[in-house]
């Protein structure tokens, strides 16, 4: 089941303060309600998209007037390649401007075993060259490619988003279905 990905990318444009109280809105200013993979909480938001476009990349590095999407992924075929990213809006900032948000991340197989298990990890470490209220990308990406020995069934993406100096975390999730 495919869908496009442009509510979060909807943010871009829009402060925080108009949505991060109450959670997410979509590109109408409408309320959309937290899910396992779109939360906020004290101010501070984060997504876990899953996506097949291998131009992710190329289709965020756009022009801030320009609102990327994204096709959103809920299954991959052997040899076929799937992209997780993570995005984050209204970090609390520093004296520097600098906001200071670490992720842990893991990949579940379908039999509930380990793939990836990585720890707090700085996801976002950077001064912001504009308002903490965009929506900015973490440097948390995983580029999944479902190879012949993997095992086939629904595979669970967890995040876990931390703003340290705000002190609030957000666990993320998603899953996709290896065929």
């Amino acid at each position: 089941m495919r869908g496009t990905y442009a509510l979060a990318m909807m943010a871009l444009m829009l402060p925080l303060s108009t949505f991060a109280s109450d959670g997410w809105i979509n590109s109408d200013g409408k309320a959309v309600p937290q899910t396992d993979a779109m939360k906020s909480s004290d101010g501070f938001a984060a997504s876990l998209l899953v996506t097949s476009d291998a131009d992710w990349r190329a289709k965020w590095e756009t022009p801030p007037e320009s609102t990327p999407s994204f096709t959103e992924a809920s299954e991959v075929h052997l040899g076929g390649e799937l992209f997780l990213l993570t995005f984050l809006s209204n970090p609390q900032l520093d004296e520097n401007r600098v906001p200071k948000v670490h992720c842990d991340l893991r990949m579940l197989r379908p039999d509930g075993s380990t793939s990836v298990d990585e720890r707090d990890v700085p996801c976002f470490t950077a001064a912001l060259p504009g308002p903490p209220t965009l929506l900015y990308m973490t440097s948390v990406q995983l580029k999944f490619v479902a190879e012949a020995g993997d095992p086939k069934g629904t595979w669970t993406a967890q995040v876990v988003v931390r703003d340290l100096l705000r002190h609030v975390s957000l666990p993320l999730q998603a899953r996709f279905d290896v065929r």
